[in-house]
């Protein structure tokens, strides 16, 4: 019985201190590929990212439960031909990070760490951006298998994830997707408490909304 009461509490103890990952489908990830101007030379009409309908939200959980939060799009364009994705660029504000779950101190603690360099570091790094690379067809009607070069804390690696075309007009295009990073790949490597460990992976829901 002792025997059975002690495996408990190890298992137990082992349990509590893992953070299961966000929900979200783990991006492919790879070292960064290297681009020319004639090798990102794509196809297709220039649409620009509006910034204010655009949306980047991340998910991090822990031991404990999660945080989640948003981080604003500040500039970006999409090319779109045949009402598909072709390219595109993005930049993002990583001043602006901060958690929408949180009031008060908490927050203000929170939003303050996420800045520092445990984890995004944006004294230093400011902006993150992400260049598309590689589009591919997915399997149904707007979907599609994107791949491009995403560069946090100086650091790139090319991330392959699923997205989708929503809308498509001859005025704008509405897309979306949905996609876990391992944090530890961009260097963001803070593990939490030792009792509140955090997630290896972030989630990333982005709907990107852009004009001619």
């Amino acid at each position: 019985m002792k025997k059975i009461t002690l495996l408990s509490a190890i298992a137990a103890l082992v349990l509590a201190s893992c953070a299961g990952n966000p929900e979200g489908k783990k991006a492919e990830t790879k070292d960064s590929v290297a681009t020319t101007t004639d090798s990102l030379a794509v196809t297709g009409v220039a649409y620009t990212v509006d910034a204010a309908a655009s949306k980047v939200v991340w998910t991090g959980t822990k031991v404990t439960g999660k945080h989640t939060g948003t981080v604003a799009i500040k500039s970006g364009t999409i090319n779109v031909e045949n009402g598909s994705v072709t390219g595109g660029n993005f930049v993002l504000d990583m001043t602006t990070i901060s958690s929408t779950d949180l009031e008060g101190e908490y927050k203000e603690k929170l939003d303050g760490h996420l800045k520092a360099d445990d984890f995004f570091g944006v004294a230093t790094h400011p902006e993150a951006s992400f260049a598309i690379t590689e589009v591919k067809p997915g399997t149904g009607a707007g979907d599609l298998s994107v791949s491009g070069n995403l560069t946090i804390k100086g650091v790139s690696k090319n991330i392959t994830f699923d997205a989708k075309v929503v809308e498509s007009t001859e005025t704008g295009v509405k897309a979306t997707a949905n996609f876990n990073i391992v944090r530890a790949d961009w260097g963001v490597t803070y593990e939490g408490k030792s009792d509140d460990l955090i997630s290896k992976e972030i989630n990333f829901d982005v709907t990107l909304v852009a004009k001619k």
